[in-house]
């Protein structure tokens, strides 16, 4: 007789959730959810973008993380047209940028106080919502990617201040945190931090002890490159031969396994692959069903990882 998927498994919408549940903010999610940064490269075809996140639901996903300065609002406009409230979607979003297209990177820095409320209000108008149920403070402490210069230079308390303020006045539900280290997350956690975004994957583990210290602290860790990549210092978890070698025995890819890992290491672990094409969609969610025997995860546990300098 088979056995009934627990209530805490299945999404709203009746779906088992991949990788199973997980929780954020008081969320139950699953635990393979989506990263929205790459329906940007949907920009000449809505249809096919609004179509990929349905599918993200029609799958079980039921986190999707996103941010304003994602296409200028384009991914967050897509999320408004393509989620509706019985989806029981929990959306992420984050502030602490702004877009820059002409700039020699698409983004700039926008961590001032007075930037993060606007990027908070910005984010509530173009997802149509009258709360943002986690917003992630995008510190400038680590890369990859931007650095704080002059008066971008601000205090993560006067940060956390402004933050918090937002949350009493239910503008936010709760609060995380994203390129941080380890020091600014022990000062921050008194403000009550549910979730920590940064660079990790089974080649690149100088955060393990982050890690850790959010398992302690019932913080979920949501690691994006998950599979390394995407930066030319940052090494490829698919090019590890262990990795090659282990997928091929258990019958998936390498990205596969890859994340199969990340959900196995640690069980406050998150996902938020992204991708703007539905079978890497399909494949990514699939992760979450793969089986890692003690020898295997062992195998992949021996896998040195690189130390790397995040910045540009």
């Amino acid at each position: 007789m088979p056995t009934a998927t627990p209530s805490s498994d299945v999404t709203a919408t009746g779906v088992a959730r991949p990788g199973g549940s997980g929780r954020i903010a008081g969320h139950t999610v699953s635990r393979v959810g989506y990263g929205a940064m790459q329906l940007e490269r949907l920009h000449g075809d809505r249809g096919a973008a609004v179509a990929l996140l349905r599918r993200a639901i029609e799958l079980g996903v039921d986190h999707i993380d996103t941010a304003q300065f994602y296409g200028d609002g384009f991914v967050n406009q897509l999320i408004r047209d393509a989620i509706r409230p019985e989806d029981g979607v929990v959306v992420v979003t984050k502030v602490g940028a702004a877009p820059d297209p002409d700039g020699p990177l698409p983004l700039r820095a926008a961590q001032r106080p007075e930037e993060l409320r606007a990027g908070v209000e910005d984010n509530l108008r173009s997802l149509g919502l009258d709360q943002l149920p986690v917003v992630n403070l995008r510190r400038l402490d680590i890369g990859p990617g931007l650095e704080a210069e002059g008066d971008q230079v601000v205090d993560l308390d006067d940060q956390l201040a402004v933050m918090t303020a937002m949350r009493d006045e239910g503008k936010i539900g709760a609060i995380g945190l994203s390129s941080v280290t380890a020091d600014g997350l022990r000062r921050a956690i008194p403000a009550g931090i549910v979730c920590v975004q940064n660079a990790y994957s089974l080649v690149t583990r100088d955060d393990q002890d982050l890690v850790k210290l959010c398992a302690e602290e019932g913080i979920a860790w949501v690691p994006f490159f998950p599979l390394g990549g995407s930066f030319p210092q940052l090494p490829k978890v698919t090019e590890e031969p262990a990795v090659h070698d282990a997928a091929t025995s258990l019958g998936c890819t390498p990205s596969q396994l890859g994340l199969a890992w990340l959900l196995r290491h640690a069980p406050n672990v998150l996902l938020i692959p992204g991708t703007a094409d539905p079978s890497h969609l399909e494949a990514n969610v699939a992760a979450g069903a793969i089986t890692l025997d003690d020898a295997t995860l062992a195998t992949l546990d021996a896998v040195p990882s690189r130390s790397v300098d995040l910045r540009l």
